[in-house]
């Protein structure tokens, strides 16, 4: 009886996960350090072709894919 109840929340918890992930899931952010300007990091995703600059030197969370 526990295997089955088990089974139905690892699946919620999977996609409770997978739904978070959904804005940035096909992005694929590479940094260009030969961009970056007072303080910022400029990144460049090779799957929608955005382009963006961070404060915190971290990829983007979300995309930034426009339309």
């Amino acid at each position: 009886m526990l295997a089955p109840i088990g089974f139905v929340i690892a699946l919620v918890i999977v996609a409770i996960v997978a739904w978070k992930r959904a804005p940035v899931r096909d992005c694929r952010w590479r940094m260009d350090r030969s961009r970056d300007r007072d303080g910022q990091t400029f990144y460049h995703c090779i799957h929608c072709g955005a382009s963006t600059w961070t404060d915190n030197g971290k990829p983007p969370k979300i995309c930034h894919r426009a339309g």
